[in-house]
């Protein structure tokens, strides 16, 4: 952190909001300085096995929230890091954030949460459903098979799939599981514009979510016709999902008195537009110049970048007007497993000794390129570039009782990498230039795999000059929004930083690893493209078993009640 200085300065404070806690960051405006930050760990987490309280077990693939805890962020981060940056808040001009998406929410038409309903607390589906929440694929299946059906003109701009992620696939699952909760629900929200909600009390939309989540594009969304071939009931859909639209930079408002008493913060700063954890991190980077490519690397990636025109990348998660920045078509790809497949792997396979990224890194790193004989498919969390089918699972080849924990660390570590190859050649074979590339976010941290990146791209690699991207990200559009700078452009050109060129790629480490890039692509389409569907069918079996458990143990409590 940066010392205070400077009488005439002004300060911006951004908040992150990740999967598992927050972050808020307060920055200088005049140079991006981070001065003081703090985080607060999410007291529910993600709720994945019941809801709290004693609620109803959660059938597989579910990932909930509770908002409670985004609005504890702002009463606790913030402050936090206001007192450690050791600034008088009244110099604070604005305020950004940024979130993890597609988390959508359910609410009132004034923006209560139907899960703080009392009666609806119960129901699963009033709760928040965080972007890892996977178990509306067969929904998303079914909205692409009528949109391919139809010719419905939006669905190239998703690559041809929208997915289970999504706003539409999470509402059509909510209206045909749970009717009641989907009429209750006035509001089908983002959790980015709900965060903005709360802090100025102005209902407004981003264009970035908008258009990436919610299938919004040339202005409109899918049509009542098409919502209504789907589900009859589902036609009136984008009534609830609709708002205020605005883009990214723009002021949403202003801080409300309740958010101030929040968050210590002066009322009437300048609340930003929403944003994306991902998307927000482009301007941190100083990557808003088309073609240079960032992979922000947490608990899942986000590829994003900007590019001149439009085009139709199979696979990719969409190309927005404005998505990024204003005045350029953002496209987006991603992972939804890098982090976490190397968390689990730590946390359940690695034997005492060895059960530390750190331990298994240094080990890793030194052994030779190639030398473990494996190669492994990243789908731990299912595939979302470009194969978009959160039913795919894991897979490790080559194991033998010589096999090491290392050798799989590193396989896992490796098949991150290779994942972000298929994605960057998807763009470059649909003439979408990749000129540069980026790394950002927590993972940046781990020297062993930004070289593995570099080696496997056989592209030099720069790496953000910031801890906290999405952080910095959301307070540079706080500081437009509060009017320091004109355009986003400008403010990240004087607030973002980047370490350029920091990782190259070794000649040796490159052939050996187009090698093992092969043999991960003929398995990625063997298992991926519908050769061998021994994934899905796995997949059901095991849906099937905790089914027939869960109605099992639910039966026996109405017995014993």
């Amino acid at each position: 952190m940066s010392s205070v200085d400077g009488s005439g300065d002004r300060y911006v404070v951004g908040v992150d909001y990740g999967t598992l806690s927050g972050r808020a960051l307060v920055v200088r405006v005049r140079d991006g300085a981070e001065v003081g930050g703090a985080v607060h760990e999410y007291r529910h987490g993600v709720i994945e096995s019941a809801l709290p309280g004693g609620g109803p077990a959660l059938p597989p693939d579910w990932a909930l929230q509770d908002p409670e805890d985004y609005r504890d962020v702002l009463r606790h981060a913030v402050p936090a890091a206001v007192a450690a940056a050791g600034v008088d808040p009244s110099l604070v001009i604005g305020i950004g954030t940024d979130f993890t998406a597609c988390t959508v929410l359910p609410t009132l038409a004034d923006g209560t949460p139907l899960c703080e309903i009392p009666e609806l607390r119960h129901r699963p589906h009033a709760w928040v459903k965080l972007w890892k929440h996977h178990a509306a694929q067969s929904h998303a299946d079914r909205i692409n098979a009528l949109a391919h059906e139809r010719g419905e003109p939006w669905l190239g701009r998703y690559g041809g799939k929208i997915s289970a992620e999504w706003q539409f696939a999470k509402a059509l699952q909510i209206l045909e599981e749970d009717p009641e909760t989907y009429r209750r629900a006035e509001r089908f929200i983002e959790a980015a514009d709900w965060i903005v909600w709360q802090l100025s009390g102005e209902e407004t939309r981003n264009v970035c979510t908008a258009g990436y989540k919610g299938i919004r594009q040339d202005g409109r969304y899918p049509s009542a016709d098409y919502l209504g071939a789907l589900n009859p009931g589902l036609a009136d859909f984008v009534t609830k999902l609709d708002g205020p639209l605005l883009p990214l930079g723009d002021r949403a408002g202003s801080l409300s008195a309740r958010a101030a008493a929040w968050t210590g913060l002066p009322a009437g700063i300048a609340v930003a537009v929403g944003n994306v954890d991902a998307h927000v991190t482009a301007a941190a980077a100083q990557a808003l110049e088309p073609g240079r490519l960032v992979a922000i690397m947490g608990t899942s990636t986000c590829h994003v970048l900007n590019g001149t025109h439009p085009a139709e990348v199979p696979g990719m998660c969409g190309v927005v007007d404005g998505g990024i920045s204003a005045g350029a078509w953002g496209y987006e790809a991603g992972q939804s497993g890098v982090g976490d497949i190397f968390g689990w792997f730590v946390r359940h396979a690695a034997p005492a000794g060895t059960d530390s990224h750190e331990r298994l890194t240094e080990l890793a790193a030194a052994q030779p390129v190639g030398a473990h004989g494996l190669v492994a498919l990243d789908w731990w969390n299912g595939n979302r570039s470009l194969l978009v089918n959160h039913d795919l699972s894991g897979l490790i080849v080559g194991l033998t009782l010589a096999t090491r924990p290392q050798d799989v660390y590193r396989a896992l570590l490796e098949s991150s990498a290779f994942g972000t190859r298929m994605i960057v050649e998807a763009f470059v074979s649909a003439g979408v230039p990749v000129t540069d590339l980026v790394a950002a976010g927590g993972l940046t941290s781990n020297r062993l795999l930004m070289q593995i990146y570099a080696d496997v791209m056989n592209r030099p690699l720069s790496v953000i000059g910031s801890a906290q991207g999405p952080a910095l990200g959301s307070a540079i559009h706080a500081a437009v929004a509060a009017g320091a700078y004109p355009t986003v452009r400008e403010a990240s050109a004087a607030m973002g930083r980047i370490d350029e060129g920091v990782y190259q790629p070794d000649p040796h480490n490159v052939r050996v690893y187009d090698a093992l890039y092969a043999e991960y692509r003929a398995l990625h389409d063997h298992f991926g493209r519908g050769a061998d569907d021994v994934m899905l069918r796995l997949r059901a079996i095991r849906n099937a078993a905790v089914d027939a458990a869960v109605t099992q143990t639910e039966s026996v409590l109405e017995v014993v009640g």
